[in-house]
């Protein structure tokens, strides 16, 4: 019996897992959440194009910067599954992200700037902290955590 071989350029998931640093579990929740696609062979199994290596690692790069993987699927629509992103294509999308990365910079700039004062502060509801509660506005609808209670049956502004 003569032993089924892959075509050139094809991988196995095995192989997608080893070569990305990505386990198998992972690479079949990207693919649940339409991140990846796969074809499947005669026997079921999975089988991917070289491609999938430069989208995963395009993930793992928007998931380093903190992008949730629904703002990765979105920022990956107009690089569907399957096509081998070019040069040009990577650019237009990270052109994308540029504005998104920014807000993200502008806020952890903010907390640096801001968090000494409420260090320590524990209730999150003080008048004066300026990261939680700006303008004391959790004060009018509750004294001491309100912030932290809001899950535990008391109502959040």
């Amino acid at each position: 019996m003569q032993k089924a071989t892959k075509p050139p350029g094809i991988l196995s998931v095995g192989q997608v897992a080893e070569r990305s640093g990505v386990p198998v579990s992972t690479l079949h929740f990207y693919e649940k959440k339409g991140l990846i696609g796969a074809e499947r062979s005669d026997g079921n199994q999975r089988r991917y194009s070289r491609d999938i290596l430069r989208r995963i690692a395009i993930i793992k790069v928007a998931q380093d910067l903190g992008f949730s993987l629904a703002e990765i699927a979105e920022l990956l629509k107009p690089i569907p599954p399957g096509k081998q992103p070019s040069a040009a294509d990577v650019s237009a999308m990270v052109a994308g992200w540029k504005d998104a990365i920014q807000a993200r910079i502008d806020g952890l700039t903010e907390l640096r700037d801001k968090m000494e004062g409420c260090i320590g502060c524990g209730c999150l509801s003080k008048e004066d902290c300026p990261l939680r509660n700006p303008d004391d506005r959790l004060g009018a609808a509750a004294s001491g955590p309100a912030l932290l209670t809001a899950g535990r049956g008391r109502s959040r502004p």
